[in-house]
């Protein structure tokens, strides 16, 4: 089996207990977060992708965001940057990356995703059915808010026809965990947690 990996919004803002938007016990994910990258196998791994939560100072107010949280991750700044260090990922595994103005990484039309060792750009969408036609079917989503971006994100593969698995001890959530938004939100669809090797 060879499996994706989505790594959803791991920013300072969200990551660091001083964070503009800190995720209560997220700060505590950083290390076991980055041991797990690392240890990923280039044999059974068609890549990694992390998301980055983007905003601007001129056009948060209208963001829909801005109805429910305070000014976060703003484009540049050190609360907007990865905690995680994508250079552990192994060698043969590629790291790309993707930034959303808006929870849902999938519902602004014109997102693209970006190699990050090429710097090559192409659309989220064509991207994703790519990752189909070469026999993807499972992908793991791991981080931040377990509640929010990562439901999001995996409401939109769910709905492009993969296989999710979420493993309980990488996602903090703001208000619910993962199992309660699972259980509530994907029922009997194909999303488990569970523990990923």
């Amino acid at each position: 089996m060879t499996r994706f990996v989505v790594v959803v919004d791991t920013q300072a803002d969200f990551m660091l207990a001083d964070g503009a938007l800190a995720v209560e016990g997220a700060e505590a994910l950083i290390a076991p977060m980055q041991r797990w990258l690392a240890a990923l196998d280039p044999k059974d791994t068609a890549g990694v992708l992390f998301t980055f939560d983007t905003h601007s100072l001129e056009h948060y107010s209208a963001s829909p965001e801005a109805e429910q949280f305070p000014l976060h991750c703003v484009l540049g700044t050190p609360g907007w940057r990865n905690v995680l260090d994508a250079a552990a990922v192994p060698p043969g595994i590629p790291v790309y990356r993707l930034e959303k103005g808006v929870f849902d990484m999938w519902a602004e039309p014109d997102v693209v995703i970006e190699a990050m060792e090429t710097g090559q750009t192409g659309a989220r969408d064509a991207f994703f059915t790519g990752l189909t036609a070469h026999g993807v079917t499972d992908v793991t989503v791991i981080g931040v808010a377990a509640d929010y971006c990562v439901r999001w994100a995996i409401d939109g593969l769910v709905a492009r026809g993969f296989t999710v698995t979420v493993p309980p001890g990488l996602t903090r959530g703001i208000v619910r965990q993962i199992d309660q938004v699972v259980a509530e939100a994907f029922g009997d669809m194909r999303v488990a947690v569970a523990d990923a090797a």
